[in-house]
């Protein structure tokens, strides 16, 4: 009689696995458990070393599952899915996702591909291997969903010069939450963000106020997402509109050498800048009247013939639905003798006034009275020096003016009232 060979607990199970994985759908499953409770009592033998890694993969793309055996007995290998169903044992494939694509299979490895991942392909894969005892490890699937919408929203289309505005960005339905940054231009600003989550999925909310200026109009305000799920910058962005009060600036078209002489024509030009547009410019004359023979012509303002009357400031008004400004311009006649280049008058605007330029005529009579001030003490001094100087020459010469002749004087002056001691003495 022949002896019979009994199968060892891997083949067994192998086996066992095989029959479970051709039986029909309704015997499947009772012989799955069969076969997991006849493992558990199949004799130790030597141990094999089972490993895989976790896989991260965005939402769409392929992930790759690897189950690899460090010491290979040819023991079968077999991948579940987070659900305990088979998806290949050794090269078969019993659940039917045709996403699900053998790599590689040998007595090593079991290497099986997923794509068009989605978000409920996330969890736990289990990697089996039928040894004495069977052995179990499993990789985690994380899934990475990028941000499906990002929105901006500006509380006010258009703005006005020196208000605070809210803007907000959206970024909608992703896993991990996003983080969301604000630029203004080049300058990156501070936001405040909020995150809400549903069934696993993330939506940031994040808000910026925001003063705005009239050098903002026309700068974009940036939203930009950062993601582990995108590479790149994912951004939108808006663009500012402000509205702002003219600026105002006058120019001098003529002469062109600047110079304002007696008779020569004079013209000035304003310009006005804002928006919106100025749709007035007008002229006036500071605490004085226009000139009746001063042209206006919109933004210029010609005067022929000028003459010292003439001299004054000149001050040019724009206004919007923002507000109004102005700019001033002081004019100084020269006579036709002037050949020197005046200094350039000083153009500058304001809201209630304008500071005029410095009156070069005022300067002049302020050095005027200085040097005849001067003048004036170096005389009084000389007066009272001279004076001095002729009282002591008389005293010194006392008695020399009766002399009858310079030789007598001479004698009086230096030893008259020595003689007058002798005589005294004599008639005594």
């Amino acid at each position: 009689m022949a002896s019979a060979v009994l199968p060892s607990g891997s083949q067994c199970a192998a086996a066992a696995a095989v029959a479970a994985a051709a039986a029909p759908p309704g015997l499947r499953l009772r012989l799955l458990l069969l076969l997991l409770s006849a493992a558990a009592l199949i004799p130790t033998g030597d141990g094999q070393n089972l490993f895989t890694k976790d896989v991260t993969v965005i939402e769409g793309e392929v992930a790759t599952i690897s189950c690899q055996v460090n010491k290979s007995d040819d023991s079968v290998i077999q991948l579940l899915n987070p659900n305990r169903q088979t998806i290949y044992f050794r090269d078969f494939r019993p659940l039917k996702d045709s996403r699900f694509q053998l790599l590689n299979f040998s007595s090593s490895e079991l290497k099986v591909s997923l794509t068009n991942v989605s978000i409920s392909d996330e969890g736990r894969y289990f990697c089996q291997l039928y040894t004495d005892p069977p052995q179990e490890s499993y990789t985690t699937i994380t899934v990475l969903v990028p941000p499906r919408n990002l929105m901006i929203d500006i509380q006010k289309d258009t703005a006005v010069e020196g208000e605070e505005i809210e803007v907000n960005c959206t970024a909608m339905a992703s896993k991990p939450a996003t983080t969301i940054r604000w630029f203004k231009g080049n300058k990156e600003l501070k936001g405040k963000s909020e995150v809400e989550e549903w069934s696993d999925m993330y939506t940031v909310t994040s808000q910026l106020m925001l003063k705005v200026h009239k050098e903002d109009d026309g700068v974009p305000v940036i939203c930009q997402v950062e993601h582990p799920a995108v590479t790149g910058n994912l951004q939108t962005q808006r663009y500012l509109e402000v509205q702002y009060k003219p600026q105002v600036q006058i120019q001098m078209t003529y002469p062109l050498q600047g110079l304002t002489r007696e008779g020569d024509a004079f013209e000035l030009t304003c310009e006005a800048t804002g928006k919106p547009q100025p749709v007035m410019v007008t002229w006036v004359r500071v605490d004085d009247e226009m000139p009746q023979h001063a042209v206006l012509s919109g933004p210029n303002l010609f005067i022929n013939n000028l003459n010292k009357t003439d001299n004054g400031t000149y001050r040019c008004e724009a206004s919007n639905t923002v507000g109004k400004a102005h700019s001033d311009y002081m004019l100084y006649v020269y006579d036709t003798t002037a050949t020197t280049e005046p200094a350039v008058h000083d153009s500058r605007a304001g809201e209630e006034g304008a500071i005029g330029a410095v009156d070069h005529a005022v300067i002049g009579g302020v050095v005027a009275v200085v040097v005849f001030a001067m003048l004036c003490l170096l005389i009084i001094l000389g007066r009272y020096f001279a004076r001095h100087k002729g009282t002591y020459f008389t005293h010194e010469a006392k008695g020399a003016d009766d002399a009858a002749d310079a030789d007598t004087a001479i004698i009086n002056a230096e030893g008259g009232q020595n003689n007058s001691e002798e005589k005294k003495e004599y008639f005594i």
